[in-house]
This record gives C-alpha cells, sequence and structure tokens, in this order.
C-alpha cells in the first residue's frame, strides 16, 4: 500500500539547523513544519496585525486558496492542490485564538498556494494538522533556506529534455532603508533554471556526464533540427511573498507585486510558463511612512532582494 496521510502516523517537524536569514520584522512571524515521510512541508507567514495583500498569478497552472484583500497569514505548501488544506489548518489556529479573545464572527483570512512536490515513492500532502504545526511554530527574526518547509522537496526542473533534475528550495533576502522595512521569501520548484547576476546557469540544464550546464536556446535549436518534441514536464511552480512595513494603497500595492514579480524573470528562464503556477503576494503592514521611497523606489530595491532570495533558495 501506497503510504499517505491516511495510512501513516505522521510526526510534525518544526525545529530545524541550517542555514538561515535573520531579519528584523517585528510584526510577521514565520513558521515552518515538515513531515520527514514524505519528504514535504509548508511554510507560513503570519501578520500579527493584519495586513493588506495583492495577489500577482503568472503561471499557466496555478493552485490557490483564499486571494483575500486584508490577511492574517499566508500558508505555502508542497502537495500540489491536496497541499492546500495546510492553509485551512493555519486558519483553524487563528480561529481556535480569537474565538476566545474577539469573538468567533471575527473571521481569520488566510490566502495560500502550492508547489506540485511530488516524485516521490509516496502520496504524503502537507494536510491540515501541518498547517497548525506550522502556526504554533511561527516566531520572530528567522527564516530557515534551503531544502525546508515548503522547499522540502522542490526541484528545479529539467527544460525541454536539457538536463536533470536538481533540488530547489526556498529563499530570503531582507532589507532596512529608513524606516521601511522590505522583505522577499520564494519557493523555487521551477522548469526554467536559475541564473546568476553575470548570466551563468548555477542550477538547471545540468549535463551530469560532463558537469557542464547547457545554454537554453541553444538546446531548443538542437532539439527542433534533431525532429525531437520539446515538452517540458508539468508540476512546476515559484512561490514568492513580498512584506513591507510600509503603508501603501491596494492599487499601488499591485503594482508593486507586478513589478517584482515580472523581475523575477531575470533569475529564472524559462519563467511564467503554461506549466509553472506562478504566484506572488505584495503584503503591507502599513505601519510606517516614508515620503522618501516611492513604491517605484521600493520595488527596485524588492525586485534585487527577490533575485537575492531565489539564488539563496538553491545555494548549497
Amino acid at each position: 500500500m501506497r503510504l499517505s496521510n491516511d495510512n501513516a502516523e505522521l510526526t510534525p517537524r518544526t525545529e530545524f539547523e541550517g542555514p538561515m536569514l535573520e531579519l528584523d520584522f517585528p510584526s510577521l512571524q514565520i513558521g515552518v513544519a515538515e513531515y520527514d515521510e514524505g519528504p514535504t512541508g509548508c511554510t507560513v507567514f503570519h501578520f500579527v496585525d493584519g495586513a493588506t495583500c495583492a495577489t500577482d498569478v503568472r503561471g499557466g497552472s496555478p493552485g490557490t486558496i483564499g486571494g483575500h484583500e486584508w490577511v492574517s497569514a499566508i500558508c505555502l505548501a508542497g502537495g500540489s492542490l491536496y497541499g492546500l488544506e495546510a492553509a485551512t489548518g493555519v486558519a483553524a489556529e487563528l480561529f481556535a485564538a480569537r474565538e476566545y479573545a474577539v469573538g468567533w464572527l471575527d473571521i481569520a483570512t488566510v490566502s495560500g498556494a502550492i508547489i506540485f512536490d511530488y516524485g516521490r515513492p509516496n502520496s504524503i500532502y502537507p494536510d491540515k494538522e501541518l498547517g497548525r504545526a506550522a502556526f504554533r511554530a511561527a516566531r520572530e527574526g528567522s527564516f530557515p533556506l534551503g531544502r525546508r518547509g515548503a522547499g522540502r522537496s522542490a526541484k528545479v526542473w529539467k527544460t525541454f529534455g536539457l538536463g536533470e533534475l536538481e533540488p530547489g528550495g526556498q529563499g530570503a533576502a531582507f532589507r532596512q532603508l529608513g524606516p521601511t522595512r522590505v522583505a522577499v521569501f520564494t519557493v523555487v520548484n521551477a522548469v526554467g533554471a536559475v541564473f546568476d547576476r553575470d548570466g551563468q546557469v548555477v542550477r538547471g540544464h545540468l549535463d551530469t556526464g560532463t558537469g557542464a550546464r547547457r545554454a537554453l536556446v541553444e538546446g531548443v535549436e538542437e532539439r527542433v533540427a534533431a525532429g525531437q518534441p520539446i515538452h517540458p514536464l508539468p508540476g512546476n511552480t515559484t512561490l514568492t511573498v513580498v512584506v513591507t512595513n510600509q503603508a501603501l494603497d491596494r492599487r499601488v500595492l499591485q503594482q508593486l507585486g507586478r513589478q517584482v514579480h515580472a523581475s523575477l524573470a531575470r533569475a529564472i528562464q524559462p519563467f511564467h510558463a503554461l506549466v509553472d503556477g506562478d504566484v506572488l503576494y505584495a503584503v503591507s503592514t502599513g505601519e510606517v511612512e516614508n515620503p522618501t521611497l516611492d513604491s517605484i523606489g521600493l520595488g527596485v530595491v524588492a525586485s534585487e532582494l527577490a533575485w537575492d532570495a531565489v539564488l539563496s533558495a538553491v545555494r548549497d
């Protein structure tokens, strides 16, 4: 019998060693939980006092839940569509806390998105209990990098048969400019390869025989000339959360999200493909005003942080 959530005794893991991003963002708590039996996991962002949120969906095969304009939390998870259940666990934990404090009519708004992280020898997915565990474990100030949380079994896929599967993961970057804090978190499970700032492929398109990383266009041209099909594997996605404490109205926040999402095409190529489920959440906790930093400038900074986040997700 194939191992699944229904026939396995699963224990959430919420303590991790390894690389971490340390960040100073008091109004944001981050929790990570995994099932080692998968392995698979989820990553939760809890906005203590709530936050304005704009959602930008660009991939051709997204899987989301919520899409709220005001959020208490965002949950990213593995498990494909089944992993959306983890977000309901986050909502359940919020409900349990609020029912006694402010009344059950104060509805917890939780948005979420998933990656396809199968190719594992089991059917285990991030379920409601894993979402609850991640929320309970949420703390300020740190974010596990690499093959952790929602990125536990992520892959940077081979594109058009140009290389072998390689590990993806979750990454993050943070910066403070005066009173403005901005952080970008991403889960990289892309059909495309990851490029550094010198234009070199650092993950994906690997020829295991030679150790070389193939150029994308040249590889496509070779396959076309040889009459070979060009069909990328299904089940790919990059999920991103951009968070700032700077007050932004929703229209400006939406455009900030589009600006940062588009910029990620520098780091991941190809991007927003039909077989990708790319989703970005742009979030403002609205705590500070900073008239010296407009939304375009903020977008420039956040876009560079997004590239840093992608690179940190796949850094060995």
